[in-house]
């Protein structure tokens, strides 16, 4: 299975201090892992400012580095970008974005997204 990882899964990676990374691959087994470029520009850019979302976005691209980056698919804003690659690779994506989990669900793709706070859980329609 692909999964793609959208910016505010990292944030919420280092809030709940889940490791990401592990949880993914015990959930779904083998599992190639992607970011799209536009998430590590959003990270970047939360990375420079000051405090805790800052810290959180950090260690966010420390953890985006261990995965295989792309290009990311479409124009628009990120979340366009970031179900447009979801739909180009057919993959599911994991986010905490409720918008987001709803317009990828609504094309038929899964999501993973927080149950609770410690647990990620995978969702189909």
């Amino acid at each position: 299975m692909t999964i793609l990882i959208d910016t505010n899964a990292f944030l919420m990676a280092s809030q709940f201090k889940i490791d990401l990374l592990d949880e993914l691959k015990w959930m779904l087994g083998s599992v190639r892992i992607i970011v799209p470029e536009i998430v590590i520009r959003e990270l970047e850019g939360l990375a420079r400012g000051k405090g805790k979302h800052a810290a959180s976005a950090r260690l966010g691209l420390l953890f985006a580095q261990k995965c295989e980056i792309i290009a990311s698919s479409g124009q628009g804003t990120p979340d366009e970008q970031i179900l447009m690659s979801a739909m180009d690779l057919q993959c599911g994506v994991v986010t905490n974005d409720r918008r987001l989990r709803d317009q990828v669900l609504d094309v038929g793709l899964p999501v993973v997204s927080l149950a609770g706070k410690q647990k990620l859980e995978l969702i189909r329609r």
